[in-house]
């Protein structure tokens, strides 16, 4: 049983808690991460969700997602996500999110990390994905045109891979 913290629209505390599952009240928000693995050589390491997963079974997705856990931030939610889903120890620490995207019950954080992960030396969670690859920004676009990704907006995966050079909304 998952047990999820409660924001106000501000992000701020409520007090409050929620079980997975159930509904949400007006005005209560949780907390939600994605994490985001680009090699040097430009790909997004995605993950193949389980075909009996609820929620976009057996459908790619960006490297990790999960909800906030009650007494977890964003940065420990992404520590223990990608440590959960494919067996990867890092450190969250000093690290914020590139972007939030806001949706109707919360914040969709996403972290962006550049790093040459060796795919043989993860451990997928059997419970959760069936798969791990690198893709580039093309093929994934191809995914989710022919649904086998799941919907995200294709203007979002094009900015989290512009976004992975630099942060904030400028050029240099």
């Amino acid at each position: 049983m998952e047990i999820w913290d409660l924001y106000d629209k501000n992000r701020h505390p409520l007090g409050k808690t929620k079980i997975r599952g159930e509904k949400f009240d007006k005005d209560d928000y949780h907390i939600v991460v994605h994490v985001c693995i680009f090699n040097s050589k430009n790909e997004m390491l995605i993950q193949q969700r389980q075909p009996f997963k609820k929620g976009w079974p057996g459908l790619w997705d960006v490297t990790i997602g999960g909800s906030a856990l009650q007494g977890e931030d964003s940065s420990a939610c992404a520590k223990r996500e990608i440590f959960e889903e494919i067996g990867l120890e890092m450190d969250f620490e000093n690290k914020r999110p590139f972007l939030t995207v806001h949706f109707a019950f919360g914040f969709d954080d996403y972290y962006i990390i550049e790093e040459d992960v060796n795919l043989d030396t993860l451990k997928l969670q059997p419970e959760e994905v069936a798969a791990v690859k690198w893709a580039d920004k093309e093929t994934i676009i191809k995914l989710i045109d022919n649904t086998m990704f799941v919907p995200y907006h294709k203007n979002l995966i094009g900015l989290l891979y512009d976004l992975k050079d630099q942060r904030g909304a400028h050029y240099k």
